[in-house]
């Protein structure tokens, strides 16, 4: 995956004479629909600029690093808890801003996109706190990334409503709707709609991150103060205590910007990359004038497992994706230390979402579904976690009951400090597991990217299959499994080798298999699945190279 693929500039140098300057901007280059003027205002867009000015290019320093951290990984250097930064870890002193208000009770929440049917459902889904979700749960497509600015807006401040194809209106009705905390995009990801032309005349796609973040932030910050709340945010994909920097540096600007008080704003740390999590309190003393808590994003996490180490040989590679449950080896050894960390210094800990999700038409797939996701979240409360994620409404009472049963009127548990707890770099490396890789396995995966991709094509980015909620991080575990399992020339549990031509095969099985309609995406979608699970080269994330040949819009 090359600099220029990320989205990072590339270094030029003129040979001779002064550099030249220009007056920094962001043009729009995306067509502009009813309303998109209210959020692409003159104004917002001056303050992405502005964004943009300070801190484009060290997220393009930060973005380096990240290829050269994975590289020494897949060459042997296994991480390690840092030297250079072990005075923070020792450091008994110091805590976290912690909670702001409104974010003081997060027993469950519910995550989902932005779009105006799935705001409203979750406003009114009676969890504690909503992640609106602008990256791995939605598609990001022009609409869906401003249309769901456009949602937010309006939720804010009361006046969402939304009438269905089929005449059927939604409203929020709840008379106390949970706390929003939106989740931008990760720094690896850009918006092409919305261009940066820096001082030397060099233009580039604007950081997804940035636009998220700052349109948000921008439009909205004040009004949520006013209604008691405050601009919260939700940070994916970091790896490092130096991206937490970057982060804290653009929140910092952002208030004084805005006139906005020092600490209004909120963070919460997803640890879904392996590097981070040997850097846990280091991210929270970086952003420990903004920061809530971490939380436990296992999908993109077993994802960064498999993408660190596909190539470090056959103690690495896992079984089935079913299979690689919270209690293997690494996930319990990264979920412990999550809770203890946090607690340490006073932040909340917020566990993940299981993929368990219940069918109102098929009462026994819902009992299933209730009885597993009961089972995680009673495990989650008992560890120490003051939260937990949960994708659809009807599972909240599941959540919530396990929740009650260990907190009861307490808002949370950061007082268990979990000190029995010793972990070790081995141990969050500790991939074995002991189960095969089976034939159902292996199709299962091919089937659910497959499936999965076509959907996002569509601009459907959180999606219901075989009664699973997937979203981008499950899919990359399937696809980066199947291309881990080819490399390392592994076989299927009944004696098949797992190689590019048996993979070729089922996807075009699962063709076959899948329903098609009029303007589906499923032969775009297997050949995406192809370019990023049968070709040579491991590109670090699916949604890169579909974005730009699938997503982008021009005016």
């Amino acid at each position: 995956m090359s600099l220029s693929t990320m989205g990072i500039a590339p270094t030029i140098r003129p040979t001779t004479g002064p550099i030249p300057t220009v007056e920094p901007r962001i043009e729009v280059t995306g067509p502009l629909r009813e309303r998109y003027d209210e959020i692409l205002t003159p104004e917002a867009l001056a303050f992405l600029t502005e964004l943009h000015t300070r801190f484009a290019g060290r997220r393009h320093d930060r973005l380096a690093a990240r290829m050269r951290r994975r590289f020494e990984i897949g060459n042997g250097h296994d991480p390690q808890f840092r030297a250079d930064t072990a005075h923070i870890r020792e450091d008994a002193g110091w805590r976290v801003a912690g909670p702001g208000p409104g974010l003081e009770d997060r027993r469950v929440e519910i995550t989902g996109p932005t779009d105006p049917k799935m705001t409203i459902n979750a406003l009114n889904s009676g969890a504690k706190v909503w992640l609106a979700d602008q990256e791995d749960a939605t598609s990001p497509t022009w609409r869906n990334v401003i249309e769901g600015q456009l949602s937010l807006f309006d939720a804010i401040r009361g006046q969402l409503s939304f009438t269905s194809p089929e005449g059927k209106e939604y409203a929020v009705t709840a008379e106390q709707t949970p706390t929003i905390v939106m989740r931008p995009r990760g720094w690896h990801l850009v918006e092409e709609h919305l261009r940066y032309t820096d001082r030397h005349g060099r233009t580039l796609a604007a950081s997804g991150s940035l636009v998220d973040y700052g349109l948000y932030f921008f439009h909205n910050a004040q009004a949520l103060i006013d209604g008691g709340r405050g601009p919260y945010f939700y940070l994916p994909k970091i790896e490092s205590a130096e991206e937490a920097g970057l982060w804290d540096d653009v929140f910092t600007f952002s208030e004084e910007r805005l006139g906005i008080a020092h600490g209004t704003i909120r963070a919460t740390v997803l640890i879904e990359t392996l590097p981070a999590a040997f850097e846990m309190e280091e991210i929270l003393f970086e952003l420990r004038d903004h920061i809530a808590g971490l939380n436990a994003g296992r999908w993109d996490y077993i994802f960064s497992m498999i993408k660190n180490y596909r190539g470090r040989g056959a103690r690495f590679v896992l079984p089935d994706r079913s299979q690689v449950t919270m209690t293997v080896p690494f996930m319990r050894a990264y979920t412990e230390l999550l809770v203890q960390t946090c607690h340490k210094r006073g932040a909340f800990a917020i566990g993940g979402m299981s993929a368990f999700i219940p069918n109102r038409r098929d009462p026994e797939v819902t009992a299933q579904a209730f009885e597993k996701v009961a089972a995680d979240k009673k495990r989650e409360a008992g560890d120490g976690f003051d939260g937990t994620w949960v994708a659809h409404p009807d599972l909240i009472p599941v959540a919530r009951a396990e929740f009650d049963a260990v907190l009861g009127d307490r808002p949370n548990q950061v007082d268990r400090l979990r000190e029995d707890v010793h972990v070790s770099a081995d141990q969050l490396i500790d991939c074995h597991i002991g189960s095969p890789i089976t034939a159902a396995g292996v199709h299962g995966n091919v089937s659910v990217a497959i499936r999965y991709i076509e959907a996002w094509l569509r601009g459907l980015g959180a999606v219901a299959i075989d009664n699973l909620m997937e979203d981008a991080a499950t899919a990359e575990i399937s696809r980066s499994q199947v291309w881990q399992w080819i490399h390392q020339d592994r076989t299927t549990a009944e004696g098949t080798p797992i190689t590019r031509a048996y993979i070729d095969d089922l996807i075009a099985q699962v063709l076959d298999e899948v329903q098609r309609h009029d303007g589906d995406r499923f032969d775009d979608a297997a050949e995406v699945f192809r370019e990023v699970a049968l070709g040579e080269d491991f590109p670090t994330f699916l949604t890169l190279g579909a974005y730009s040949r699938y997503l982008v819009e021009s005016a």
